[in-house]
């Protein structure tokens, strides 16, 4: 089967600078929903159209492709009489963007009586390699559609 809208489309992906250097592994295959539901970067879904199991692809990525720019606005230092006991560098915390929208942040440093987050992704700000191999292609199921996300083994769990 190729690839096309509404397909549920089962990938193994790392991804890399564009010097080469691993940046994630990828080590368990991931599920998305094809057709413009938002599942995958959009480049990789059009460079995806139409192929069928066992494509291999790598497509360099510029960062807005990718995880988009830095946000400096998602950088925030806070007082660490704000937190609870045992914050640590490499936690994460729900907390509100400045359009209250949910965000998580990560926190990157604690200095003195100050906690340091940041709100964007990690790889946010970087060209990216991205090479995968399709493992599976089927047509999506009327949930999946609905839902707008792939269920199962690789996808989304209820």
């Amino acid at each position: 089967m190729k690839i096309e809208k509404n397909s549920a489309v089962t990938i193994q992906f790392q991804i890399l600078s564009l010097q080469g250097k691993l940046l994630d592994e990828g080590k368990n295959p991931v599920s998305y929903l094809h057709g413009g539901y938002d599942n995958i970067f959009p480049k990789v879904e059009e460079a995806l159209e139409g192929k069928e199991a066992g494509f291999n692809l790598a497509l360099d990525l510029q960062a807005e492709d990718a995880f988009g720019e830095r946000n400096e606005s998602l950088v925030r230092t806070i007082p660490k009489t704000q937190f609870p006991p045992g914050v640590k560098v490499g936690g994460v915390l729900e907390g509100r963007s400045d359009e209250g929208h949910s965000i998580h942040f990560t926190v990157v440093k604690i200095k003195g009586p100050e906690v340091h987050l940041d709100g964007n992704h990690p790889l946010a700000g970087q060209p990216l390699r991205f090479k995968l191999k399709v493992l599976e292609v089927r047509p999506a199921t009327e949930e999946e559609l609905a839902h707008g996300h792939v269920h199962g083994a690789h996808g989304h769990h209820h």
